[in-house]
């Protein structure tokens, strides 16, 4: 009865309301799925689809009405029946394109669904991307403020032994007031960060639809091949917008030469006149006269010729900034992995060490609290910088397989 009772309320909760944290491939599946964006060039796939069925049709048909040597002068002037040639007409015309018109409006259309479809593709990466980044600023947010919330608890256990010590009478009273004055300064770093986990999650959020998106598991492993990523560089959707791109602008060149080549149109009308004289019924067959073509099609001709040059200009420009910004990121990879590295091989344990040394020679009254609060608070700022280190060649890792790879979560 219970749960007959809930039904209904759970199902009025929005599903976002019920959602949990999303692991990284989750985020970037659900990102995929719902940002409207993606939706929305998805819905100019399906209407490029439906204009292509119209694509190299025949035009409708046009009827015809209307009167024909009607008597506006002499005996029979405004009258119907006292003319042998008044009549009353209808009729049916059908105009028919040239094939080789029909023929290049239904490349067109083809060449239009490829261009859609590059686009759908090329924004489900940049949504793939984006929803990626977000969840490793926010992981790796949350992780350093993690770390200073672990400082501020060894500051905890710190002040409880400066307190003991002041009570034996064996420290300063103004050494009372270090632990908290690194305390405030660990409240500082700490705000910082907590501003970057709220900007993360809003991130994160406007791409996922989820108003509480939080993230759980551990970002993936993933290794920066450059030779592999420059293989694949013809495959990346960018590329293949302009590419989709070119084919348009052929197929317009295509369809402005078939402007040279004649339509034609074919008529058939039937005309009622007095029974006097009898019915009549008429047949036309026209066809267009392109006698003008220097200044009327190869014009056109031109400047549809002028925009694929100019559309393959663009791919080729197009190929070499995206090959330009790999090796730019491949570098700045290099540069952030061995920056990581020397924090987790050099800075940390030289930090972790001293602070270790000071301590201990605060503890053996040889230095001052405030000497080693300072290198513990060292300490933590090293840590956190290495996780920022981290979340930086996660990041370019990230934004280098999404980017110039074919990544699927």
């Amino acid at each position: 009865m219970r749960l007959i009772v809930l039904a209904p309320l759970l199902a009025a909760i929005p599903f976002t309301a019920l959602a949990e944290p999303m692991t990284f491939a989750a985020a970037i599946r659900r990102a995929a799925a719902t940002a409207p964006s993606v939706q929305a060039s998805e819905a100019g796939v399906d209407a490029t689809r439906s204009a292509s069925i119209a694509a190299g049709q025949l035009p409708d048909p046009t009827l015809t009405v209307g009167v024909d040597n009607f008597p506006i002068s002499g005996p029979p002037a405004f009258t119907f029946n006292r003319d042998s040639m008044t009549m009353g007409r209808i009729g049916v015309e059908q105009e028919f394109t040239n094939p080789a018109k029909r023929s290049a409006q239904r490349g067109r259309a083809e060449a239009s669904i490829g261009v859609a479809e590059a686009d759908l593709a090329a924004e489900t990466q940049n949504v793939r991307l984006a929803a990626a980044l977000a969840w490793i600023d926010l992981f790796y947010a949350k992780r350093q403020l993690a770390q200073l919330d672990l400082l501020n608890d060894n500051l905890n256990d710190l002040q409880a032994t400066v307190t003991a010590r002041l009570a034996s009478g064996s420290a300063r009273p103004s050494q009372a007031l270090e632990p908290e004055q690194l305390r405030a300064a660990v409240a500082d770093r700490r705000a910082e960060l907590q501003a970057q986990v709220a900007k993360a999650q809003a991130r994160l959020a406007r791409l996922t639809g989820d108003p509480q998106a939080d993230v759980v598991g551990d970002p993936p492993t993933l290794e920066v091949d450059g030779a592999a990523l420059r293989a694949h560089v013809a495959a990346l959707p960018r590329l293949q917008a302009l590419d989709a791109r070119v084919d348009a602008a052929d197929a317009d060149v295509t369809l402005a030469q078939a402007g040279k080549r004649p339509d034609w149109r074919v008529g058939a009308s039937y005309g009622r006149r007095d029974p006097a004289y009898g019915d009549m019924v008429s047949l036309t067959f026209s066809i267009d006269l392109p006698l003008f073509g220097k200044r009327r099609q190869d014009p056109l001709i031109a400047a549809r010729e002028s925009d694929a040059r100019r559309a393959r200009l663009l791919r080729s420009a197009g190929e070499r900034d995206i090959i330009a910004e790999l090796d730019a990121d491949l570098a700045d990879y290099a540069y952030r992995h061995r920056r990581l590295i020397n924090a987790r091989t050099v800075l940390v344990p030289l930090a972790k060490r001293r602070a270790e040394l000071d301590m201990a020679s605060y503890a053996a009254g040889r230095l001052d609290l405030g000497s080693a609060l300072l290198s513990t608070l060292a300490l933590a700022e090293a840590e956190v910088d290495a996780l920022a280190r981290e979340a930086d060649v996660a990041r370019d890792a990230i934004r280098i397989n999404y980017t110039y790879g074919e990544m699927r979560p």
